[in-house]
C-alpha cells in the first residue's frame, strides 16, 4: 500500500474521532493508529527498493549510453579510414567523422542528462513522501506520548 493512503488513513482516523464532551480533543483507538503505523512501517521498505531500482537503472542507462557513444564513435572512425583515399575524399571523410562523433556527444549528454532527471525526480518524489510519513509518524508519537488505550487529540 502507498505511504499516502496510509497517511491519509491516519489523517481520517484521527479527524473522524468521537469528539469528547466540553473540550476541543477527540478519543481515538490506540490499536488502529499501530495498525497504521506499522502498514507504513512495512511499505517503507519497498519504496526504497523502488529507489534503488531506479538508481540502477539510472546507471545502466548511463552505461548504455556510453557504449552507444563509443559505438558510434568508433564507427566514425572507420568510416574516415575507408575515405581516406585522395585528399578531397579525406577531407569530407574528416568533417563527416567529427560531425558523427559531435553528434555522438550530443545524444550520449542528452540520455545522461535525461536518465538523471528522471532518477532525481523519482528520489525527490520518494523525499517527499518519506518526510510526510516521518511528520506522520512523529504527530502520532506525540498524540499517543503518555496515554493508554484511548488516545487524546487536541
Amino acid at each position: 500500500m502507498d505511504v499516502l493512503v496510509l497517511i491519509d488513513k491516519l489523517d481520517d482516523l484521527v479527524h473522524n474521532a468521537k469528539p469528547m464532551p466540553l473540550t476541543d480533543q477527540v478519543r481515538v483507538d490506540k490499536e488502529e493508529i499501530y495498525d497504521i503505523l506499522d502498514q507504513m512501517r512495512a511499505t517503507i521498505p519497498e519504496e526504497i527498493k523502488q529507489a534503488r531500482w531506479i538508481v540502477k537503472e539510472r546507471q545502466e542507462m548511463l552505461a548504455e549510453a556510453k557504449r552507444e557513444a563509443e559505438r558510434i564513435m568508433k564507427e566514425a572512425r572507420d568510416r574516415q579510414d575507408r575515405l581516406v583515399s585522395e585528399e578531397e575524399v579525406t577531407k569530407q571523410a574528416e568533417r563527416a567523422a567529427e560531425d558523427i562523433i559531435e553528434d555522438a556527444h550530443s545524444r550520449e549528454r542528452e540520455i545522461r542528462l535525461g536518465a538523471e532527471d528522471y532518477a532525481d525526480e523519482i528520489l525527490g518524489t520518494l523525499e517527499v513522501n518519506l518526510s510526510k510519513f516521518i511528520s506522520a509518524v512523529q504527530r502520532g508519537r506525540d498524540r499517543l506520548a503518555g496515554k493508554d488505550e484511548q488516545v487524546e487529540v487536541g
